[in-house]
């Protein structure tokens, strides 16, 4: 990877959020098993939740108008235009141990999370 990449990704990361290769294996994964081959993972946030404001995660084939897209691995990951600040720097990673099955978000924007890991403030 060259310095120009590098500075490129580091934008991208900075400007919203990553998917880890570990996700971005798994979102690859789920879709095949769909046959789908034209949808995206859109994050979102949405007012809810116990500490304020709680996550979406979902895949969508609908482009809006405002959306940050970032492809990782060949993944689209989809943002729209008002939760992008929230999610800024943020992480998806997919976890698969014996105490943890799913999609995680590592997100340096939220000042609290509660207990659930759904929601934060």
């Amino acid at each position: 990877m060259t310095v120009q990449d590098q500075t490129a990704a580091d934008e991208t990361t900075a400007q919203g959020v990553s998917l880890t290769d570990g996700a971005a294996s798994k979102v690859k994964g789920l879709l095949e098993a769909e046959g789908r081959d034209d949808m995206s993972l859109r994050i979102a946030v949405q007012p809810g939740g116990c500490s304020g404001l709680r996550y979406q995660l979902f895949f969508d084939d609908r482009s809006l108008d405002g959306d940050v897209v970032a492809t990782f691995n060949g993944v689209d990951v989809v943002t729209d235009r008002m939760s992008a600040p929230y999610l800024t720097g943020a992480t998806i990673d997919f976890m698969d141990t014996i105490e943890k099955q799913g999609f995680t978000i590592d997100n340096p924007s939220a000042s609290g999370s509660c207990a659930c890991g759904d929601s934060f403030h």
